[in-house]
């Protein structure tokens, strides 16, 4: 099955999403970079927010990327997942930002492979805030291959 059809089995909604200020996915020679997609969930992990609640406002960042990606590109498929940088709002001693990430790269995985096209690099930081309140805020970067 390819990432297109597991994505529209999921039920992933790949319809455009309106863009605001700024691009929400460009593409650069082989290469397609996303903006910084926000989380429905508002709020601060480790104060009021779970690790679980984390993981899947992470899962809903990336299911706003790959509508993104797939506006650009057209399909899912013919895409291997280089890099995604994960950003968690978080209280000052919350330290679980990569397990909030792994909502975004078990999404990655389940679509495109752990030891094929979705094993990519990534990074898990903390701040003090994000945009409009967002719990968390994902960008990534794909090859076309």
């Amino acid at each position: 099955m390819t990432p297109q059809e597991k994505a529209n089995q999921l039920g992933i909604d790949l319809s455009p999403q309106v863009p605001g200020y700024l691009n929400l996915c460009i593409r650069s020679g082989n290469q397609l970079i996303t903006s910084g997609h926000v989380s429905d969930l508002k709020g601060v992990l480790g104060k009021g927010l779970s690790v679980e609640e984390g993981y899947a406002a992470a899962r809903n960042c990336m299911e706003k990327i790959l509508r993104s990606v797939h506006h650009t590109h057209g399909t899912l498929d013919g895409l291997r997942c280089l890099k995604l940088l994960g950003c968690v709002y978080s209280a000052g001693d919350f330290t679980d930002q990569h397990l909030v990430i792994n909502g975004a790269s078990d999404l990655v995985h389940e679509l495109y492979g752990k030891d094929g096209d979705g094993y990519h690099a990534r990074s898990a930081l903390g701040f003090a805030a994000l945009p409009t309140g967002a719990a968390v805020e994902v960008e990534a970067i794909f090859e076309i291959l």
